[in-house]
This record gives C-alpha cells, structure tokens and sequence, in this order.
C-alpha cells in the first residue's frame, strides 16, 4: 500500500508530510517502533515511528532508517525551530518524514497503520466477488449516506476507522481519533443514560443530544454485533448541515456490513467467503440452497436479484475503474443490509448484484422503492434493473438472468435509471430481436438496409409514419415537417426500395430493421 493511500486513510488531525524525497507513492509494508537506545532492525518499505525522541534528538534515527531503506520515518517535534534540521536529515536520508501531533499516543497510531495494511493485505490478491474495501472507505461510504462525521470504534473505544471531513469536529471526536478519551462529565452521563448498555444490547439506533457547554454537537451511534456478541460501535457526529433524514436506516446496514469487516479481519481466508459465495451462485458454480443455509437464509422463501452497471463509460485508468466500482459495491451493501441481514453483494464484470433474500409477499413495490434509493446513493450515475421475484432461491438464476436482460436493453438505448421487466417489456423484447438482426446480417431486407445507407431522410420519414399506424399528422408533428412532405418521402421511399406497403407483414419488419443502429 503506497505512503499516500495509507496518509489518506489517516487524514488529520494526525500526521503532516514534513519532506518526501522520493514521493508519496512507494510502497509501506510494515510499522516498526524505534526508540533511541534501539539498533533499528529495519527493512525497505517499513514506517519507523521515533518514539521517546523528539526534535533533534530525532536525527540520528531519521538517518539510521534512511541508511537501512526505510520509506518514511514518523516523528513529534517539540519546536519549529527544529523542523529545518529534521527535513534536512530526511533528504539527505532518501526518507519520508512525517510530522505527529504532539497529544497522538504512538500505539494508536501504530494500531491504525496497521489494520489499514492488514486489510488492504486481506483483499490483495482477490479477483472476485465484491469490493468493499477496508473501514475506513466503509466510514467514508457512511459519511456520505448520512451527511454527517463517522468513526468505527471496538469495544475498548479504540477508534479503528474514521471518515475524512473538512466540517469543525467536535472535542469528543477530535480526542477519540487522537486516542484520548472524551470529556470526563459527558461519557460519565453516556453511562448514566445507558447509552453503551443499549449499543452493546441491540441494534437499535440512539440519538445523542448535543451539550453545547461541553463542546459536543449531536451524533447518533449503533452497536456493531456478530450475533449477541458485541464488536463495536459506529458514531456519526452532525456537522454544519443536519444529517440526512434516513441516516439512521443507513446506520442500520453499515453496522451488519462493518460486523463482517471486523469478523473477516481475524480470517484472512474468509475475508472474502459471503462475496464469492454469491458470484458462485449467480454463475451457475455452487448451489443456492447450501449458499442460502451458509448466511442463514431461507432457501424457501422468495428471492430476488437487483442488478447495477454504469451509465457512463467506464474510466479508461484502471485505477480510477476499481474506485468506482469499490464505492458503488459499499452503498449497495450498505442498502441491501439495512434491508434483508443475509443479503449478498458482488461484482461480475462491469456489473454489481445484490441477492436479496428472505422476501415477503407482495414486495416488488418495496424492491423498486429500495433501488432507486441505491442508485441514487451511488457516486456515479448508473442504471439498475431489478429481477423477478421467485419464489425460492433454487429460482435465483431466473430473476438474475431478467435483471441482465433489463440493464442489456438499457445500454442499447433504453433511457431509464430503474426497471423491472414488467415495465419494459415490450421495450425489452423489441430490443433484443434488434440484438438478433444486428449480430445476424442475413435476417435483414438488403432493400431497407440500402435505403438506410443512401436515403436516411427517407428511412427516418418513413419509420415515422409506421409509428403513427399511417397518421401523417402524427408522423409530420413528430418530424417537425408539413404532412404533404411525409406523404411525398413515404411514397418515394416505397418506390425507392420497392416495398409494398400495403402487405401487413412489410410494414411490420420495415418498423423493426429501421431501428437498428
């Protein structure tokens, strides 16, 4: 994971680049503790944090790191004045230096370096099912669907993640990044209230008043849970805006989503189980019974698959490519946990899935409702297309392969952002048999192909007034033209390419070649 990437995930209030000889983007592999009284046992790629050295007393260290290829070194300066000296050592070192804050404790620090290593580590070499990413993109995603100032903490209150934010934070949060705890009056009154008792208890959202006098605006916070066992706790402090109306419905998916992080974090092996379970399914290789008893589903109750692509397309940078598709893949978990604990989601090419099972009666208003809210969430513009409902999961196949051909038809010129194909049907069919003529050059009438080609204005008339069933009223408004002069290309057109017009079965597959492509 290159220097920048891990900086990201960091942000303020914690560290500043100081000088970077070499760049931000060579690669950090481990964090390494150096004291002074050390024989630094470095290798390439290490972060040295200079613990029990300050200032200028750092030198001798920052130049021991750069001799031994360390890529960056992290210090607390006592004064400016010894800045100068610092940055000089580093580029004369070849070494990064970073800059800590003089209240940040050195092992929250190291703790956050490394659960961002460890878990860009854990979804390295996976090629498959969904991209998540690690918590602190689940913060941001959390960030943005709730319009406030996320941290994910563990049951010691240890911040794990956080989002970034250029809104004021308040003191609670500034301390609890920096690995203090908060006001003494105010976790006292948390404790009084049962605030931990209820977050450690159920799923439930609590809301937390704001103590103007203490320095700490209002949050809302939920209890991240693996069954009855707690693992931590999410809090969204509101900033200058109030959060967003359904926040705490948002709040609800992210704590089952951030349940899985922090599980999949002690197995490397099953970071990605759920996600490649569900990409076994839809591609025909495990299962959907054993795959709907192994997340604790119902394998006989109703089903259903929504599908999500890009509208736009997609970015020639491939790493530009995996962000988009990490993003999209985190709002739509997020969604699809609030909404059903055993929903699935995963990546198959360009496209996104979420299996949703469990379903009740009567829900396909409810799914539409749901998608439209993903999609809105989403980043990106995409367009998403929700399959059958089927009635078991064994059917799963089905309400994927009706989603596909949704999406399929909207790429070819279907201008929706949510379908179903009871929506579009005729839309869908008449798109796919164009598919057909297209990919199968002997199915078409030569004659209207060369009409295309040589008489486009002709051809364009004359679909027109096959829409209108022969009203050339209708077909000259829609062209913007006077009726004589539709009258006058449809017969040309008929003479041109030697149609007869009056034969029913003419007309029909005129109106299909002319809208081809």
């Amino acid at each position: 994971m290159s220097l920048r990437q891990i900086l990201i995930a960091l942000g303020d209030p914690l560290v500043e680049v100081e000088v970077a000889p070499d760049g931000l983007e060579g690669e950090i592999s481990d964090v390494v503790v150096l004291e002074p009284d050390d024989t630094p046992e470095l290798r390439p790629g290490d972060l040295a944090l200079v613990i029990g050295a300050r200032g200028r007393a750092a030198v001798p260290l920052i130049r021991a790191a750069g001799r031994r290829g360390a890529a960056a070194v992290a210090v607390k300066v006592e004064a400016d004045s010894a800045l100068p000296l610092l940055r000089n050592a580093a580029t004369d070192a070849g070494v990064a230096l970073l800059a800590v804050a003089a209240d940040v404790r050195w092992e929250q620090l190291a703790a956050l370096v490394r659960g961002v290593l460890e878990t860009a580590r854990g979804a390295a070499d996976e090629d498959a099912g969904e991209t998540l990413g690690d918590l602190f993109s689940l913060a941001q995603t959390i960030a943005a669907l709730t319009g406030g100032i996320v941290s994910i903490e563990d049951t010691a209150s240890r911040v794990l993640a956080y989002s970034r934010s250029d809104d004021e934070v308040d003191e609670l949060r500034r301390l609890s990044i920096l690995g203090r705890q908060g006001p003494a009056p105010y976790l006292k009154m948390l404790h009084e209230w049962g605030v931990y008792q209820r977050l450690r208890a159920t799923e439930e959202v609590v809301r937390i008043e704001e103590r103007p006098d203490l320095g700490i605006r209002t949050r809302l916070a939920i209890g991240v849970h693996a069954g009855a066992r707690p693992l931590g706790t999410i809090w969204v402090q509101e900033g200058a805006a109030p959060l967003a109306a359904r926040a705490e419905q948002a709040m609800v998916g992210a704590a089952r989503v951030a349940a899985l992080h922090l599980v999949q974090r002690r197995s490397a092996a099953g970071t990605r189980f759920r996600e490649n379970l569900l990409a076994g399914m839809l591609e025909g290789r495990s299962d959907p019974v054993s795959v709907a008893r192994q997340i604790g589903a119902d394998p006989a109750k109703p089903a259903a698959v929504v599908a999500f692509a890009p509208r736009e397309a997609e970015p020639v940078d491939r790493t530009e490519l995996e962000l988009r598709r990490s993003a999209l893949a985190a709002v739509i978990s997020v969604h699809a946990a609030a909404y059903r604990r055993s929903a699935l989601v995963t990546q198959l090419g360009d496209r996104t899935y979420a299996f949703l099972p469990d379903l009740p009666p009567g829900v396909e208003g409810v799914l539409l409702d749901l998608t439209r809210e993903m999609a809105a969430g989403a980043q990106t513009p995409v367009r998403a297309a929700v399959g059958r409902v089927v009635s078991t999961v064994d059917e799963v196949g089905v309400s994927r392969q009706e989603a596909d051909r949704v999406l399929d038809a909207m790429s070819r010129g279907l201008d929706l952002e949510v379908a179903t194909l009871a929506d579009v049907r005729s839309q869908v069919l008449v798109s796919e048999t164009l598919a057909v003529l297209a990919e199968q050059p002997r199915l078409r009438d030569p004659r209207l192909s060369a009409l295309r080609a040589e008489h486009g204005e002709l051809a364009t008339s004359l679909l027109a007034y096959l829409d209108a069933f022969g009203d050339v009223r209708s077909a000259a408004a829609k062209l913007h033209i006077h009726p004589n002069t539709v009258r006058y290309r449809v017969r040309r057109a008929a003479e041109v390419a030697g149609l007869d017009l009056a034969d029913p079965l003419v007309r029909l597959f005129a109106s299909l070649q002319l809208r081809l492509p």
